[in-house]
C-alpha cells in the first residue's frame, strides 16, 4: 500500500508541477511548420510551409499564446490561405496550450461539412494532434462531429444560427470564421458574434479571438466594421526596380490590349514591370504595416487575392472583363478577388421618365416579331384577387432582356374562367426572323402569395410539363435566385411552391436598368410603355436600417404606386434562373440562334396568340401602353 501511496503521490506531484510550468515560447507559426501535414485532397499536400504563403506569418504570430495581441482580423480575399492560418492556431491550440477552443461557422449544416472536410483531416493528418485526440467511437460522446475532446481542452463547434451553442459554455480561444454570412441574429438572441465574444470574456488577458471573413456590402459588412475598429494594417512590399514599399492594388494591375491573361504588375512609383513569376520573391520581402492607430489588443489586416500565390494576376483580369458588366458578378469579383466590401452605387432611385425616354421604337411590334437578339422567352405572373399581371420577356446573349409585351387580365381569379384566359396567354408563340417554328414561352413563374394560393398551385399542377411553375418570394440577403433543391411535393394535385429570392433578382434589375449603351445585361422596352409601367418598376427602394449593429438592406414599396410590374419582371427573371436549373444554357439557345440563319418563312406576321386565346365572358383583357 505504501508504494501504491508513494507512486500517487508522485504522479499529483508531476501533474502539479506540469500546471505550473510556463508556456513554451513557441509561434504558431513554428508549430506549423514542423507539424502540420496537409491532406491529399489540398491542392499542394504534404508538410505545411509558412514561406510559400509569408503574409500570414505575422497573423498566425499573433495568434500565438506569447503575443499580448487579444484580438485578431482578417478581410481578406478567396484563395489567401486565410482559413488556413485558422487551423493551424486550432491545431497549436491543442496541442501547445490546451485550453476549451471555439469554432464557429454560419450554420450547423456548414459545421457538419467543415468538420469532415477540414477538422478530420487536420486532425488525422498531422501526428502531434492525432496522438492526442480519443478515437471516434459509436459509444464515444468525446468525439463527435461537433466536439473533439483532448487532454486539457476540447474543441467545440457551432453555427452562428444556434443561440444555445453560443452561449453555451466559456472559450478561451475563439474561431469565427466567414463572419459576413453570419445571420444577423441568433434564435432572437442578438448578435452572434457578440454572443459568441462574451463567452472569452473569463480568459481577459490570455484569450484569443480570430474572426475571418470575405467581405461583402459595404456599410453592411461585419468583418469590415471589424476591421475599422482595427490599426488595419496592410501587406507593403517592394518594388524590385525601385525599392518602393507599396501595397498592392487594383488600379496597378495591367495587361495588353484585349489579353487579360498577360498581365502584369505596374510599379506606382518607377512604372516598372512587375512579371507573375516575381511575386514570391516580392511576398518573400513584404512587411506588415499599421495605418491607423490601435488599442494595442487589436489588429487587423486585409489582403486581397493579388497576394495570392495559387491565383495568378492574369487569372483575376479575365474575371474581371467577364465581370465588369454584371453588376452581381462585379460585386462577387470585389469581394473575392479584392477582399474588399462592394460599395453599392447602384442604392440611388431610378427616375422613371429616363427610362421612358430610353424606349425603343421599331417598325413590327416585338409581339408579331421578335428582336434578333431574342433566344429564349419567359413570362412573370403576379396575382390580385380582381385581376392577373403578366409580362413576357426575351433574354438575349448576356441576359440582354426586351419587355416584349405586358398584358393585365381582369376578372375574379378566383374563379376558373381569368385563369382559362392566361392560360391561352402562355400558349401563345413568338415569332423570330431565324426560328423555325415560333418560339414558345419555355417557363412561366407565378406567385403563390396572397388570397389565391390554391389556384396558383392546382394551375401549376396541371401544366408543370410546360414549366408553369408556383413560386414564392423570400426577402433577406443570400436567398438565391432559384432554389438549389427542387421542392417536395406534399399535397396531392397540387404544385409544389418554388421559393426564389426576390431581393436578390430585384438587386440585380436595379443594377441593369443603368445599363444604357445595350450589350450584356442591358434591359430594353418598347417606346408606347405607358408611364406608369416605369413607376412600377421602380416602385420599390432598397434601404439599409440598423438593428442591433448590423444593417440588412430592406426593399421600401413607394406609397401609393402599384409594384406590379416590378413583381412581374422579377418573377419572369426567377422563370429563367429556373431553365438554368433544368439544364438550360442561354449561352447555347443564342449560339443555336446564330447559326441558324435567316427564316425561310416569308408570310406576314401575324398575331402570335394561338386560336384558344379567345378572351372568356367575364375576363377583361388590357395592355400597359400608352393610350390603352
Amino acid at each position: 500500500m505504501t508504494d501504491l501511496a508513494d507512486l500517487t503521490a508522485e504522479l499529483v506531484d508531476a501533474a502539479w508541477r506540469r500546471g505550473l510550468r510556463p508556456e513554451l515560447q513557441l509561434t504558431v507559426t513554428e508549430w506549423a511548420d514542423a507539424n502540420r501535414i496537409l491532406p491529399g485532397t489540398n491542392a499542394e499536400p504534404g508538410p505545411w510551409r509558412t514561406s510559400r504563403v509569408p503574409y500570414l506569418k505575422a497573423i498566425q504570430d499573433c495568434l500565438s499564446t506569447s503575443s499580448p495581441i487579444e484580438r485578431v482580423v482578417l478581410m481578406k480575399g478567396a484563395q489567401t490561405g486565410g482559413t488556413e492560418a485558422g487551423l493551424n492556431a486550432i491545431g497549436y491550440w491543442i496541442a501547445h496550450a490546451p485550453g476549451l477552443v471555439l469554432a464557429v461557422w454560419p450554420s450547423i449544416d456548414m459545421v457538419r461539412r467543415n468538420s469532415r472536410t477540414r477538422i478530420d483531416p487536420l486532425i488525422d493528418g498531422t501526428p502531434a494532434l492525432r496522438s492526442r485526440m480519443a478515437p471516434a467511437r459509436a459509444k464515444d460522446p468525446g468525439n463527435t462531429v461537433g466536439l473533439k475532446e483532448f487532454p486539457g481542452g476540447a474543441l467545440v463547434m457551432t453555427g452562428a444560427n444556434s443561440a444555445t451553442g453560443l452561449r453555451s459554455t466559456p472559450a478561451r480561444y475563439l474561431v469565427l470564421d466567414e463572419v459576413d454570412a453570419f445571420p444577423a441574429d441568433a434564435d432572437g438572441e442578438g448578435d452572434p458574434v457578440a454572443l459568441a465574444v462574451q463567452r472569452t470574456v473569463t480568459f481577459r488577458g490570455r484569450r484569443k479571438i480570430f474572426l475571418i471573413s470575405t467581405p461583402t456590402e459595404a456599410g453592411v459588412s461585419r468583418i469590415e466594421k471589424a476591421y475599422a475598429e482595427s490599426d488595419q494594417r496592410r501587406y507593403f512590399v517592394p518594388c524590385q526596380h525601385c525599392g518602393t514599399h507599396q501595397v498592392l492594388v487594383w488600379r496597378g494591375v495591367t495587361w495588353p490590349e484585349g489579353e487579360p491573361r498577360k498581365a502584369f504588375y505596374a510599379c506606382e512609383t518607377c512604372g516598372g514591370v512587375i512579371e507573375e513569376a516575381d511575386k514570391p520573391a516580392l511576398l518573400a520581402k513584404g512587411e506588415w504595416r499599421a495605418t491607423v492607430e490601435g488599442d494595442g489588443l487589436t489588429v487587423g489586416f486585409h489582403l486581397s487575392a493579388l497576394y495570392s500565390p495559387f491565383e495568378s494576376w492574369g487569372e483575376i483580369a479575365a474575371d474581371f472583363v467577364a465581370s465588369k458588366r454584371d453588376p452581381a458578378r462585379l460585386k462577387t469579383w470585389t469581394n473575392l478577388k479584392l477582399g474588399e466590401p462592394y460599395e453599392d452605387r447602384d442604392m440611388a432611385p431610378l427616375a422613371p421618365d429616363s427610362l421612358q425616354a430610353r424606349g425603343i421604337s421599331c417598325d413590327t411590334p416585338w409581339t408579331e416579331l421578335l428582336p434578333e437578339g431574342v433566344a429564349v422567352v419567359t413570362a412573370g405572373v403576379d396575382t390580385q384577387d380582381d385581376r392577373i399581371e403578366v409580362e413576357f420577356v426575351g433574354w438575349g446573349r448576356g441576359e440582354a432582356s426586351w419587355s416584349l409585351d405586358y398584358e393585365i387580365l381582369h376578372g375574379d381569379t378566383s374563379r376558373p374562367e381569368v385563369w382559362g384566359a392566361l392560360d391561352g396567354l402562355l400558349l401563345r408563340r413568338f415569332r423570330h426572323s431565324k426560328a423555325i417554328p415560333d418560339l414558345p414561352v419555355l417557363a412561366a413563374a407565378i406567385d403563390s402569395g396572397g388570397h389565391r394560393t390554391d389556384m396558383v398551385m392546382k394551375f401549376s399542377a396541371e401544366r408543370l410539363n410546360r414549366r408553369v411553375w408556383a413560386i414564392k418570394g423570400r426577402g433577406g440577403p443570400g436567398v438565391p435566385p432559384w432554389p438549389k433543391r427542387p421542392p417536395k411535393l406534399r399535397i396531392a394535385n397540387l404544385a409544389p411552391v418554388h421559393i426564389v429570392g426576390v431581393d436578390t433578382l430585384k438587386h440585380g434589375l436595379l443594377s441593369r436598368l443603368r445599363i444604357e449603351d445595350g450589350g450584356h445585361g442591358a434591359c430594353q422596352w418598347p417606346s408606347d410603355r405607358d408611364y406608369l409601367w416605369f413607376t412600377g418598376l421602380v416602385a420599390e427602394r432598397p434601404v439599409r436600417r440598423y438593428t442591433k449593429g448590423v444593417a440588412p438592406i430592406e426593399w421600401v414599396p413607394d406609397p401609393g404606386v402599384r409594384n406590379e410590374p416590378l413583381d412581374c419582371r422579377v418573377y419572369a427573371t426567377a422563370a429563367l434562373h429556373g431553365l438554368y436549373a433544368a439544364g438550360m444554357s442561354l449561352a447555347e439557345a443564342v449560339a443555336r440562334l446564330d447559326a441558324a440563319g435567316p427564316s425561310t418563312d416569308t408570310s406576314a406576321p401575324t398575331s402570335a396568340l394561338p386560336a384558344s386565346s379567345a378572351t372568356p365572358s367575364g375576363v377583361v383583357r388590357s395592355k400597359w401602353l400608352s393610350g390603352a
